[in-house]
């Protein structure tokens, strides 16, 4: 009980000085101040044993049990994680063995092991009742390896070739990649991705290795299913890490591009400490250079192609936990829409393959749960993490600093990815003369002297400030705030005093 009380009374102190000064207006939400959780459907949580026919938990190519009804029961879990959008590999009826549902088979049914369109429907449901959006994985340019259209006569033309799911072909059937060009296969394309919009509601595709269509085809697919949803969410996909190829289909109606570059330097530079950040800080400014809307893009530390980042941190002897919070921190605050990979909360390993499709596991330490609830609530509460410029403000022996800036706001985001402790002097120049840097991850605060701000931080730690006027004390405040405290005890003497004589009325 005391303890309780004592809370109570503590909380509106942590909140006057939690919250930056001055912060921007809220304004209404766009694509960029989402926050993306990327799942895997089989691989997520079993909510409905009903549909778990040809089910084997160890056997890491069959199905393991996720369906719809199992992310449904999740959702508040990934609300108050902070993340705002769901994304799914797809859905759709699949080939035996076709957990991962690349292997499609009917692009107009749901996959059985998954649940029925029904379900999905209310999965879509809920998620919006939470205001969450819900992506779906939609891929055009193949099916599954023994899909019936490759032996109809009737659908001669609907093909130009095979080729393997990914890097490890031998471990996966060849899959016939679709003919885009062909008039009949845009129809049945456009047709199948607006149904899906119509019939459940929908807020975005990521589209699976745009490469492989023609920017003609991204056009029309495009007009098509904005035409259906005006805000539609389209996040392209390229096939290999040179962004200026992909960057050609950024006039043909796709909102953003997965940043692979990004993503493979931030492996680099996080998977053990005392690596440089140098090269980190290039990508923005090549992202400006090269597309119209940079904040748009996708930003990944890894997915379901790639060895899990956990497997980098654990070759190299480091504590996962500790490293990924720097990666994160770095990924949030970077302009980009977050994309967190399944199982990056619990620090889920994983290798090659299917190994990096391993089951979820819920049950395990909340530390860097509560580092990314965070950073969540940080992204949703400070505009200039996810509309602001950017500058980098120092960079050395694997410590950064770098700002964000919108209208009035500025965020002073510093990551320690060194050995050691740190101190780094950014003036007052770079900043603003007479203010302070207020710590709103983990708190402290930094006051400009003569003209310096003097950030200190510990080995392979991080902090995000916002800027704010010089606090002092607030008598108004502190006045009403002791009146407040006043009642509330002469409340709580009042219900001890009923309660001490109810008890000897008992006796």
């Amino acid at each position: 009980m005391k303890r309780r009380v004592l809370s109570l009374i503590l909380v509106p102190f942590l909140l006057f000085y939690a919250l930056p000064a001055g912060a921007v207006e809220k304004e209404e939400r766009k694509w960029q101040d989402e926050t993306i959780y990327f799942l895997m459907t089989d691989r997520f949580h079993n909510g409905d044993p009903s549909n778990d026919f040809e089910v084997n938990v160890k056997d890491p190519e069959a199905y393991q049990g996720g369906d719809f009804q199992g992310i449904i029961e999740k959702l508040d879990y990934l609300k108050e994680m902070g993340f705002t959008a769901i994304e799914l590999t797809p859905i759709f009826d699949n080939e035996a063995k076709g957990y991962h549902g690349f292997w499609i088979q009917d692009f107009y049914k749901t996959e059985e092991h998954f649940g029925t369109i029904k379900e999905f429907k209310k999965l879509v449901e809920e998620a919006h009742k939470r205001d969450m959006k819900v992506i779906l994985d939609f891929v055009v340019n193949h099916v599954g390896p023994n899909h019936p259209w490759i032996n109809d006569p009737k659908k001669e033309g609907w093909f130009q070739g095979k080729q393997p799911l990914n890097d490890n072909g031998e471990e996966n059937p060849d899959l016939p990649i679709l003919n885009t060009e062909n008039p009949e296969v845009k129809e049945y394309l456009f047709d199948a991705a607006k149904w899906w919009i119509k019939k459940t509601d929908v807020d975005g595709y990521r589209l699976d290795m745009v490469q492989q269509a023609s920017q003609p085809f991204w056009s029309e697919f495009s007009k098509e299913v904005k035409s259906v949803k005006k805000d539609f969410y389209l996040l392209g996909e390229g096939s290999n890490n040179n962004l200026q190829n992909i960057s050609k289909y950024d006039d043909n109606g796709i909102g953003g591009f997965v940043d692979f570059p990004q993503a493979e330097e931030m492996r680099k530079v996080f998977q053990k400490p005392d690596v440089s950040m140098e090269g980190l800080f290039h990508y923005f400014d090549q992202n400006q250079s090269l597309f119209e809307q940079p904040h748009l893009m996708g930003t990944i530390i890894d997915n379901h192609d790639m060895n899990r980042f956990t497997s980098l941190i654990v070759q190299n002897k480091q504590f996962p936990g500790t490293r990924w919070k720097l990666a994160l921190t770095y990924m949030y605050t970077v302009p980009g829409i977050p994309i967190v990979y399944y199982g990056s909360e619990i620090a889920l390993n994983g290798g090659e393959s299917s190994d990096n499709h391993r089951l979820m596991n819920f049950k395990t330490d909340e530390e860097l749960i509560d580092h990314i609830t965070k950073l969540g609530e940080l992204r949703q509460d400070l505009p200039a993490l996810t509309r602001g410029t950017m500058e980098l403000l120092y960079e050395k022996d694997g410590m950064a600093v770098f700002k964000r800036n919108y209208k009035d706001e500025t965020i002073v985001v510093a990551i320690n990815n060194s050995s050691k402790s740190q101190q780094v002097t950014i003036s007052s120049d770079e900043l603003e003369e007479n203010k302070e840097l207020r710590g709103v991850l983990a708190g402290g605060m930094v006051k400009e002297e003569n003209g310096d701000y003097s950030i200190i931080l510990d080995r392979e730690s991080s902090e995000i400030f916002a800027l704010a006027e010089k606090s002092g004390l607030n008598l108004s405040f502190i006045g009403a705030l002791s009146a407040v405290y006043i009642i509330f005890l002469i409340f709580i003497y009042f219900v001890w005093k009923r309660g001490r004589k109810k008890r000897k009325d008992t006796k």
